[in-house]
């Protein structure tokens, strides 16, 4: 295993290092290295969540890539009409 050393770290960095150590249990120097693990391995879990968003948003977009969508302004435009022939209520024809 390799040793680490950072330098020039705010004192409020390593402050909070330390309550968030206190915190998990852990020392300071195990509390480093779960960081540092997360941060550039990443959770088994959040991996897998990763993963299979990944996947159902590629399907999705397979479903859906060859077909051609509304723009947000149309979307918009079709919204405001709806909503203006719920307020106006039924036509009577006067």
């Amino acid at each position: 295993m390799a040793t680490l050393t950072v330098r020039n770290l705010d004192d409020d960095v390593v402050r909070r290092l330390r309550i968030r150590a206190a915190e998990h249990g852990r020392s300071a120097e195990a509390e480093h290295r779960e960081i540092l693990r997360l941060a550039l391995v990443g959770d088994d879990d959040q991996q897998a969540e990763r993963q299979r968003v990944a996947e159902r948003l590629a399907e999705f977009r397979r479903r859906t890539g060859r077909r051609g969508s509304p723009s947000a302004a149309q979307l918009l435009h079709e919204a405001r009409a709806e909503r203006m022939k719920t307020l106006a209520g039924p036509d009577r024809g006067d």
